[in-house]
């Protein structure tokens, strides 16, 4: 009988060590910043603006000297929250054909949801920043050198997160302002918004948690 590998729990697959401070923690010691990019249709503008654009968009990609990733995330459009809020607008309404309005309306869109599989198309950009580790790589060694200072190495530790953080954080107005002079309005996620669209990334099949804002 073949022996039988040990199922090792999904967590080991996944990369992320946590997220704090708006900002994904990776096991390796690197960080990443995630931002949320409004989209243009660039296929309604003249051929003169869609010149400009990708004469914009490529002097922006050679002022990048550190590595960033573009992505897009496709995702069924969950619309429960919006079908509840017409159904109290409904429950408040006095006026009965306008009741009957917004009834109809809801039952239309709940009904056009059920039959096509509606998408939403969510654009972003991953700021990376990768962490050189120096005082974890002094192990004990470093502990005592420290330590004949009457200094703590993990106040050397904090110190050098906060500068990996200010670093990513520089990164990350590096982007924004290289993609507002495009005319694109790009947005830091939180906590939060990071949690909901790792879920729905690592969960394509269940139901989505609401959808991620770009207007805050």
């Amino acid at each position: 009988m073949a022996n039988q590998q040990p199922t090792l729990p999904s967590q080991e697959f996944i990369e992320i060590k946590s997220i704090e401070n708006d900002t994904v923690f990776l096991k390796s010691g690197a960080l990443r910043k995630i931002l949320l990019v409004t989209g243009v249709n660039f296929s309604l503008k003249s051929e003169g603006e869609q010149n400009l654009i990708m004469g914009s968009f490529q002097g922006f990609l050679n002022s990048l000297d550190f590595s960033t990733q573009f992505f897009i995330h496709s995702r069924k459009l969950n619309i429960n929250n919006y079908l509840t809020k017409l159904s109290e607008i409904e429950n408040n309404e006095l006026n009965e054909l306008l009741k009957n309005q917004i009834k109809e309306y809801r039952e239309f869109i709940k009904t056009l949801v059920a039959q096509n599989d509606i998408m939403q198309k969510q654009f972003f950009v991953v700021v990376s920043y990768e962490s050189s580790n120096l005082y974890k790589q002094g192990g004990d060694i470093a502990d005592k050198i420290m330590g004949l200072f009457g200094k703590k190495q993990e106040n050397k530790e904090d110190k050098s997160l906060n500068e990996q953080l200010e670093q990513i954080n520089q990164r990350v107005d590096h982007i924004i302002n290289g993609l507002h002079q495009i005319g694109l309005r790009a947005i830091p996620l939180n906590n939060e918004e990071l949690e909901e669209l790792f879920y729905n990334l690592y969960n394509p099949a269940s139901i989505e948690k609401d959808m991620i804002k770009e207007e805050k």
